[in-house]
């Protein structure tokens, strides 16, 4: 079942709430995540009570019992809303009554909560890419681009929110991949048919990389949707070491630790405008912030939250 993004009831200042919220984040590992420092740093930015915890669950089929405990939990008013990473991003989609149109398209949730009595599974990693897409080229002064065409890295789960946001704003997208049938997979799932024919799947390799730089169309933009070059394997690079990146083009890497990963100190190099993903990190996260409290998120409180860390 689906539905359009539904409006979660305003919440109220900590002084008219008899329970302080309870959030929370679902993945394995979760140790690392920056999630609980953004999201006290909303609270606390918007004057609510509330905590929020981590909950590591290991893959299915041995987190089972606990997912489904902890979706129990939200629909009981016990906790009021939890983000899901790594590994439950797909596994958690049979646990809820209702998927978002995004969610739906993507088939993979990162955002629950309770509306009325139904669970509601959202997608908050697609508009809070192009949200931090659009602030890394304005803070870098990058021409605004609306139907540019990228080079996309990878074709797994991160690639998902990402193929969705560039297609709905009209990007032409080549989506590279080990194996170029994943990323045909992926395109065909994500995209909608009258659309898919703009894009292309290619292999994440020296040659097919090449050959479309060759083609005589312009790249604008790079995004590594892989692991590549996050810590501790900072050296690896998902760029194909025999290929020049683009001229112009603007890279973004999703990985943000370390901040300058490989990639982004190649295209600096090189000339090149970059970003790292911790924007996306804080966007997606505002957006969660904003279903389970219906209160804009303080966006500038959860970067220099960030900013505290050392991020």
């Amino acid at each position: 079942m689906t539905a359009s993004i539904p409006k979660s009831p305003v919440a109220s200042s900590s002084s008219g709430r008899e329970q302080p919220f309870a959030f929370g984040l679902i993945g394995f590992p979760v140790s690392h995540s920056l999630s609980p420092v953004l999201h006290r740093a909303a609270l606390e930015a918007v004057g609510l009570d509330g905590e929020y915890g981590c909950y590591p669950v290991p893959p299915l089929p041995e987190g089972q019992a606990m997912l489904v405990e902890l979706v129990t939990r939200v629909r009981g008013g016990e906790l009021d809303g939890l983000n899901i990473t790594i590994p439950h991003k797909q596994s958690i989609l049979p646990l809820v009554d209702t998927l978002t149109e995004t969610a739906a398209a993507i088939q993979a949730v990162n955002t629950i909560y309770l509306e009325g009595n139904q669970i509601i599974g959202e997608n908050t990693d697609a508009p809070g890419f192009a949200a931090a897409l659009q602030r890394a080229f304005d803070l870098a002064g990058f021409p605004a681009l609306s139907q540019g065409s990228a080079i996309l890295l990878g074709a797994g789960g991160s690639a998902r929110a990402v193929v969705y946001a560039l297609d709905r704003s009209g990007w032409q997208i080549n989506l590279a991949a080990r194996r170029p049938q994943q990323a045909t997979e992926l395109l065909n799932l994500v995209v909608p048919p009258h659309r898919r024919e703009k894009h292309i799947a290619i292999g994440l390799n020296s040659k097919d990389i090449g050959h479309c730089l060759e083609s005589g169309s312009q790249v604008d933009l790079v995004i590594n949707t892989t692991p590549l070059g996050m810590s501790p394997d900072i050296g690896e690079n998902p760029w194909p070491n025999e290929v020049p990146l683009p001229g112009n083009a603007f890279i973004y890497d999703l990985v943000y630790n370390p901040r300058d990963t490989s990639l982004v100190k190649l295209a600096r190099q090189s000339g090149l405008l970059a970003a790292n993903g911790l924007g996306m990190l804080v966007e997606q996260a505002a957006r969660s912030f904003e279903c389970w409290t219906g209160i804009p998120a303080p966006l500038e409180a959860m970067y220099q939250a960030l900013e505290n860390e050392g991020c």
